[in-house]
């Protein structure tokens, strides 16, 4: 089930949970309303749903806060996690960045070191970025396919 599944399976919980609720205390108050009792009885009637609703209504709250703390804990390691990843991700894509700069600079020297043709130095340079280019976005798909 996808986390946006979970989501709207608790919108929809909490939802059906809350029209409950709401809709109990607004039968329970009709039907004792128009029931057929003394004022006294009817009284002792009301205060006994209140407190009733009243129990109900803690018992929720506790476990609406214990709902709450869960997801808490939940994204906040989820987040450590997602941040661990990325920066595992930045420091592998840093030092392939790194790799393929001295590598280009390498050759870069050894080109400028044989006496051959500037235009023939360039092309081979150019090649180098292009296929570095091409190894660091692989390394990119790679890295999104992974999360």
């Amino acid at each position: 089930m996808s986390n946006q599944e979970e989501q709207n399976q608790n919108i929809n919980s909490k939802d059906f949970l809350i029209g409950s609720l709401i809709g109990g205390i607004v039968g329970a108050s009709a039907a004792l309303l128009f029931a057929p009792k003394a004022g006294k009885e009817l009284r002792s009637d009301i205060n006994q749903g209140a407190g009733y609703v009243k129990e109900r209504a803690n018992e929720w709250k506790d476990v609406a806060y214990e709902k709450g703390t869960d997801w808490k804990d939940y994204a906040k390691d989820t987040s450590a996690q997602l941040s661990q990843n990325v920066s595992e991700k930045s420091q592998v894509i840093g030092d392939k960045v790194k790799q393929t700069s001295d590598s280009i600079q390498e050759r870069v020297k050894d080109l400028r070191n044989k006496d051959e043709d500037p235009e023939k130095a360039a092309e081979e340079v150019a090649q180098a970025i292009e296929d570095a280019a091409d190894e660091i976005e692989k390394q990119q798909e790679e890295d999104k396919s992974s999360l």
